[in-house]
């Protein structure tokens, strides 16, 4: 169960934030509403959101899931491969701070962005990717073993991070799309796999049984309501523009 979570409200900065999508300029107005509807949709799953103000010098910054792993004993703030991003840790401590008494850090001998990375109960599954590195991988390796939690790092060539292709909903299920369909690390899962033309879909959210699904991917949503679960759509066009998905947009703890 989660209880909590942290946003950043967007900054107009976002339209020159880093993509790879080719879909155009984020509307920077409907981006705001898009991100007030995902903070409606957190609240709606129970939890108590702390806002962040928008900061300017850092436009991808409204994803903050990359900059810390927020784990059930300890905080760990990554050291973001993306160097555009490496000043964002130290503006999101301070709020972590009020939740942990535990802060850990990836040092700069290594690169971590938590988009790469999946927790599966007390295991850490760590992408290695453009933006996760094995020397960053094994460092947080050894904060979770300090901790008694384990990790184990994943191969992937294709995705930007690990969970633009995977997404864990609890229950042994595992949203899956292109090399994560198959993959051998992840064989003992109930497989979920998204289709190529909805794989935007594989990002979605599982949070108190209800799991947040961006809005616009009727197959996907559909294979997820016939797992059972309550969904919520959330309107994401303007973070998709930037690469980003749904579990980029909040620390979940």
């Amino acid at each position: 169960m989660f209880t909590k979570a942290i946003v950043r409200k967007p900054c107009q900065a976002m339209l020159s934030g880093l993509t790879e999508a080719n879909m155009g300029l984020p509307n920077y107005a409907l981006a705001c509403e898009q991100h007030q509807d995902y903070i409606s949709a957190l609240k709606e799953c129970g939890l108590q959101v702390t806002e962040l103000p928008a900061l300017e010098d850092y436009p991808d910054s409204c994803f903050v899931e990359d900059v810390a792993l927020l784990t059930p004993k300890c905080a760990i703030l990554t050291h973001p491969g993306a160097a555009s991003r490496r000043g964002e840790t130290q503006h999101i401590e301070d709020a972590i701070k009020a939740f942990y008494p535990n802060i850990e850090r990836i040092d700069f001998a290594g690169h971590v962005e938590a988009g790469d990375i999946m927790m599966v109960a007390d295991h850490f599954y760590i992408g290695l990717s453009a933006r996760t590195d094995a020397q960053g991988a094994a460092q947080l390796i050894e904060i979770l073993n300090k901790y008694n939690l384990s990790g184990s790092m994943v191969e992937m060539s294709e995705l930007l991070h690990l969970k633009t292709g995977l997404s864990y909903l609890e229950n042994n299920n595992l949203v899956t799309f292109g090399e994560m369909r198959t993959h051998q690390d992840f064989t003992e899962f109930t497989r979920i796999e998204i289709d190529e033309d909805e794989d935007y879909a594989a990002n979605c959210v599982w949070i108190n049984g209800t799991v947040l699904v961006p809005k616009g991917f009727p197959k996907a949503l559909h294979a997820i309501q016939q797992l059972g679960y309550k969904t919520r759509e959330v309107a994401m066009s303007e973070f998709q523009k930037l690469d980003g998905g749904l579990s980029c947009l909040s620390l979940r703890f």
